[in-house]
């Protein structure tokens, strides 16, 4: 699904989707991605979501988000707390959703003006 800025802007915007790609800024990405609206696309450690560890999570403590938004995959999949729990001390809330729901939902956080920091898994082969 192509998803298109009505003019363009400065900040990382995710540009379309499909069932294993990701596109941010007209540049398409495989595999897991860390996005937030200013600053480097970064690949994601995690690579699949049955994979996660507590670390993946503890790495996005760094770049001090309001909000994660987790994309899952395919579908929607919540990971055990514990796995979060480091983000949860640290009063920055979690949401679970698809990936292609948390690239729409990305999209109009970031347009609001919000530090939101989107973690997304590629959707399963």
């Amino acid at each position: 699904m192509k998803l298109h800025a009505d003019m363009p802007s400065p900040l990382n915007t995710v540009t379309a989707y499909g069932p294993d790609w990701i596109e941010i800024n007209r540049r398409r990405f495989e595999g897991a991605v860390v996005v937030m609206p200013e600053g480097e696309v970064a690949a994601w450690s995690a690579q699949r979501f049955d994979a996660l560890s507590e670390a993946d999570f503890e790495g996005l403590l760094a770049l001090s988000p309001e909000l994660v938004l987790l994309g899952t995959g395919d579908r929607q999949r919540f990971p055990h707390p514990r796995l979060t729990a480091a983000l949860a001390a640290a009063g920055i809330g979690v949401d679970v959703m698809s990936t292609h729901a948390a690239c729409r939902t990305y999209n109009i956080l970031m347009a609001e003006g919000r530090r939101v920091l989107a973690a997304l898994l590629p959707g399963e082969a």
